[in-house]
């Protein structure tokens, strides 16, 4: 994973652990002084967003613990590779569009940043600029050809 990635997801664990945590703790004691806890729906509500907050908090310690920090200035663009920055053309429909290849964790559609494991990025890896690639996508098959490679 990228370092601003590696940061990013370090800044939401930490966040998770010191302000969600403590919310959640202080919705589940106020529900608990309402009474009876076999019919308070707000005490459920916060025992359940206990559980999902500690859940996603477990799951970014693992994420963090195995992350690899990739070094970007040994990127090299002469093939496409991840952390690659890829212009592409559909040779079906004539569209371009721009996307970097980064780690299943770094996703982000709305920035343009796909995932290596989407059959997009997986079928432009070691190609290079001017090749054109045929890849498997859920709509059938795509021919793309590979204009640009950057970081």
């Amino acid at each position: 994973m990228t370092k601003e990635g590696y940061d990013r997801k370090m800044e939401e664990l930490a966040y998770l652990e010191s302000v969600k945590r403590p919310e959640i703790s202080r919705a589940i004691a106020e529900a608990r002084d309402k009474g009876d806890l076999s019919e308070n729906a707000e005490y459920d509500a916060a025992k359940e967003a206990q559980g999902l907050n500690e859940m996603k908090i477990a799951q970014l310690k693992d994420l963090v613990a195995s992350a690899r920090i990739i070094d970007e200035s040994k990127i090299s663009t002469d093939k496409v590779q991840m952390l690659n920055r890829v212009r592409i053309r559909n040779l079906d429909r004539g569209s371009e569009v721009e996307y970097t290849i980064v780690a299943d964790s770094e996703a982000d559609m709305k920035a343009k940043k796909i995932a290596i494991s989407t059959p997009i990025a997986r079928g432009l890896l070691d190609h290079k600029v001017g090749d054109i690639v045929e890849i498997t996508v859920p709509a059938g098959k795509v021919r793309f050809e590979i204009l640009e490679i950057g970081l």
